[in-house]
């Protein structure tokens, strides 16, 4: 062991430490998923915003995969220098870090769809300041992980490590319950009494878009739910790890959804159908009921049709409502 800074843990890891044989190639496949990922988000968003259709959204998956794809490059590197504690303090930083960005796009749309099934309701400060604390709390978790992480690596001292730990544990528990909360958010709504009608906004059926996240956000709970319950385990010795810290656990439960996410995203358009009008800052902004007539100078207030109320409009219909929106 070594006698100076950083030293190599003593407990066990989620995957182990990566091997030249068995996690190479499977790094590799994943690193050419988020390769592929992130030119099309970005070939997305660079096509929407010629259009002036402004999705910040994917710019945000395309960080996304980038932060991936330095993660894969750095599990690559560590099971070539499996020794080297600054690599591997490194590539399980990027693990960590990198999800958040998936919860931050999934917080967003629930808000919208919020927005959209009970405008006053979701426009309101207290709901608005609500999310705006989860996105400040997300971020200073952030921090948090990446400093108690490396701290852990330059201290021998129990207490201190105690510490790191507990913090780990709690930013831990407070992603997972982040990356749960759009679920609970989005089906408290439905069954909550509507006071108006749903705004219809982007395209396609409103239980579309529900379902969309409802799908995304169960399966990066599942993985933030497997990560920080395995952690609050009792730590086991490295050379002697449990079953569930296998390899096959961590490229499912980390890689392995997020891929599903990313790719789930480009194949149903959510740049679609989860677009709003750009400067919505209240109800009726997202239907686009708050138009001013300039011929009389009266607000003109569209009524929608039974099919339109239950976003039952055939897709060609939601597109022509979009006021000569350009899409990709």
């Amino acid at each position: 062991m070594p006698q100076h800074a950083p030293y190599p843990p003593k407990t066990a890891g989620l995957g182990g430490v990566p091997t030249v044989h068995t996690d190479i190639p499977i790094t590799a496949i994943f690193l050419v998923l988020f390769i592929c990922g992130a030119v099309t988000h970005m070939t997305i968003f660079q096509l929407n915003m010629k259009r002036g259709h402004k999705f910040i959204m994917s710019g945000m998956m395309f960080g996304f995969c980038m932060a991936r794809i330095v993660t894969c490059i750095m599990r690559i590197v560590w099971a070539t220098r499996p020794r080297n504690v600054s690599i591997a303090i490194a590539a399980q930083i990027f693990v960590a870090a990198g999800v958040v960005l998936l919860f931050l796009i999934n917080l967003i749309f629930a808000q919208r769809i919020i927005r959209a099934s009970h405008p006053n309701s979701g426009w309101h400060p207290f709901f608005q300041h609500f999310f705006t604390a989860i996105y400040v709390l997300i971020v200073i978790g952030l921090i948090m992980v990446i400093t108690t992480n490396v701290q852990s690596f330059y201290t021998l001292n129990a207490n201190t490590k105690r510490i790191d730990r507990a913090v780990i544990l709690a930013v831990g528990t407070f992603y997972a319950i982040v990356s749960f909360l759009p679920i609970p958010l989005v089906i408290g709504g439905l069954v909550m009494p509507r006071k108006t009608r749903v705004e219809k906004f982007g395209s396609g059926r409103f239980r579309t878009k529900i379902a969309i996240l409802l799908t995304a956000s169960f399966l990066l709970c599942l993985g933030a739910a497997f990560r920080v319950g395995t952690n609050f385990k009792t730590p086991r010795p490295i050379q002697d790890p449990p079953t569930y810290y296998n390899k096959g656990c961590f490229y499912f439960f980390n890689l392995t959804v997020e891929v599903i996410v990313i790719y789930l995203y480009v194949v149903v358009r959510v740049d679609r159908r989860f677009h709003v009008p750009n400067g919505s800052k209240g109800p009726g902004d997202y239907s686009g009921r708050n138009v001013a007539d300039e011929k009389d100078g009266h607000v003109v207030t569209r009524i929608e049709t039974e099919e339109e109320v239950f976003d039952d409009a055939p897709e060609h219909d939601s597109a022509e409502k979009l006021d000569g929106e350009q899409r990709v």
